[in-house]
């Protein structure tokens, strides 16, 4: 009887086991897809378009215009930086800023009026720009220059009246029509003393006066004859 040869039972091959991972921080699924993680730019230093420094260049020329008083350049410079580069927000904002001190000194200063027409014509802008404490500002100053103006005292009623204060318009308006009867027919219809309308003392100052008496005719005296001598 033959023997057969005992075949040995094959092995298993031992499976290729991966080492086991060191512990440490778990990569975030984000950081898994997008590969080795970069570090990010410090907060405190952000990424500038390369056109930001060509504008800060305008920028401060025009900065240097402006504190040498050459405001026509600077508002050149300024508005450059506006029309050139519109993405610079930040910038802009500050631009805008000194446009604006720009514009305020280059705009010629008035001189303040001097004389009694010139404080007259100066109340009268005031007034009709509801600039009411300047223009009571220049009209004191023609009272107490000419105090027989009745012009001046007209208006000093007309602005304490849009003011509502109904004493002082009504005394400032009983002297200009003591000085100027026409103001009375004036003010009778005049829609800038409407806030005094219900006052009784200014209807009463509204009021026409009794006419005059009639001058009576001198006495004649009786002619005196000469004595012969």
């Amino acid at each position: 009887m033959a023997f057969m040869a005992k075949q040995r039972r094959p092995q298993p091959r031992p499976s290729k086991v991966s080492p086991v991972p060191q512990p440490g921080p778990t990569p975030s699924v984000e950081a898994a897809e997008l590969g080795p993680r970069v570090p990010p730019a410090p907060p405190t230093s952000p990424q500038r378009r390369s056109t930001y420094f060509e504008a800060v260049v305008i920028y401060e020329r025009g900065l240097q215009a402006l504190q040498r008083h050459a405001y026509d350049e600077a508002t050149s410079l300024f508005e450059s930086v506006l029309r050139q580069y519109p993405d610079e927000k930040e910038l802009l904002e500050r631009v805008r800023l000194y446009l604006n001190i720009c514009a305020r000194q280059a705009t010629p200063r008035q001189a303040a009026p001097q004389t009694v027409d010139e404080r007259l014509y100066a109340a009268t802008l005031a007034i009709n720009g509801g600039q009411y404490d300047q223009a009571i500002g220049h009209l004191r100053l023609v009272r107490d220059e000419d105090p027989d103006n009745d012009h001046a005292l007209y208006m000093l009623a007309v602005a304490h009246a849009q003011r509502d204060e109904h004493a002082e318009a009504v005394a400032h308006l009983e002297r200009a029509i003591a000085l100027n009867p026409e103001n009375r027919a004036l003010a009778r219809t005049d829609p800038d003393l409407e806030p005094l309308r219900d006052d009784d003392a200014f209807r009463a100052a509204l009021e026409a006066p009794p006419a005059p008496a009639p001058a009576r005719p001198p006495l004649k005296r009786p002619l005196k004859a000469r004595t012969a001598r």
